[in-house]
């Protein structure tokens, strides 16, 4: 076969249509529908919540980390960690029910409304990584000793700063 060349479905004589309805997937669990007043809901804490959450911390992490178990480094990864969750969650959530069905208007719009809102929430939880890793080692180890709450992350934490070379 060349490059570029397409191969040619089967002629079985099973077009899709003959295949009836096909199963779907139960998303129940994340959301009740596309116009859920939850998922709406969540769309729009995320966005308030992620603004919030660079408001408390951006500029701070050094001078947390520094307070050891004083510090509140374990609060602020907590923090951290419900926001992923539920951007992720919602990103989640829009990505199964377009991928059910790509050729709907309505769930394109759905997906592609919500990576916009979830790409802008996420962009103000960016600096929260890249400062983490502008600590130095010795403040990190003595804050995920003292702080109780942060050593619990030890593991994500120190995967983190395996990236610590590689950033600008």
């Amino acid at each position: 076969m060349e490059f570029g060349q397409r191969l040619a479905a089967p002629a079985s004589g099973h077009g899709a249509a003959e295949l009836g309805d096909l199963p779907e997937w139960n998303l129940a669990d994340l959301y009740s529908g596309m116009e859920a007043p939850e998922l709406k809901r969540d769309i729009a804490k995320a966005a308030s919540d992620a603004i919030a959450f660079e408001t408390r911390w951006k500029g701070t992490l050094a001078a947390e980390a520094g307070r050891g178990g004083a510090g509140r480094l374990g609060e602020a990864l907590q923090t951290y960690e419900a926001l992923e969750e539920l951007i992720g969650r919602i990103v989640s959530y829009a990505g199964l029910v377009y991928a059910g069905n790509t050729a709907d208007p309505q769930r394109a719009k759905l997906y592609g409304d919500v990576q916009e809102k979830m790409t802008d929430a996420s962009a103000h939880l960016l600096f929260f990584a890249l400062e983490l890793n502008l600590i130095d080692d010795a403040a990190i180890e003595s804050a995920l000793a003292a702080d109780k709450a942060f050593g619990h992350y030890r593991p994500w934490v120190l995967d983190l700063r395996k990236d610590k070379p590689y950033q600008l």
